[in-house]
């Protein structure tokens, strides 16, 4: 599998998209901290054709607003068995286990890591997904690690330079 070959990057939420704190206030309510360069990673990839998804074991409001407000429409949450939800997705879209990247952070993404064609572990995340990953991160879920792959994929593509004039110009 090549990342050239990728066209469905699907994340995880905790420790992925966001540092793996969950904060609560006095009512219950719960607060999570998105990386905004993630989210403009997340925006040049889709700009592009690259679809991203989002396979989380937890419930959360914020999850569903990061994702509404991103464009992110495959979202699926509580979900304890991330193989099959993936499947099913992957055959809604017609892709195949190498078009698709995943990136994860601990122990309950390892089964999905073996599916997919190019799997990515986050820097701070455990030493067995590390293990498992065909790509570890230079930076820290939550903290432009999902930003670094999407960069990843749109450079093995040849995308980036092209994206990069477009909108910002020679950089």
């Amino acid at each position: 599998m090549q990342v050239k070959d990728i066209r469905l990057l699907i994340l995880d939420v905790d420790g992925v998209m966001t540092d793996g704190r969950i904060i609560y206030d006095d009512k219950g309510g719960e607060l999570k901290c998105f990386d905004v360069k993630d989210g403009q990673g997340i925006k040049l990839l889709m700009e592009e054709g690259i679809e991203v998804g989002i396979i989380s074991g937890r419930v959360s409001g914020a999850s569903e607003y990061r994702a509404r407000e991103l464009g992110i429409s495959i979202l699926h949450q509580r979900v304890d068995d991330k193989v099959s939800t993936y499947r099913k997705i992957i055959d809604e879209k017609g892709l195949v286990d190498d078009q698709v990247c995943y990136m994860g952070d601990d122990l309950a993404d390892i089964p999905l890591m073996r599916e997919v064609g190019f799997s990515v572990a986050v820097a701070d995340g455990s030493q067995y997904v590390k293990e498992v990953a065909d790509y570890v991160t230079v930076k820290n879920g939550g903290n432009g690690a999902v930003r670094e792959v999407c960069e990843l994929i749109l450079k093995a593509q040849d995308k980036w330079d092209t994206l990069m004039e477009k909108h910002f110009g020679s950089i």
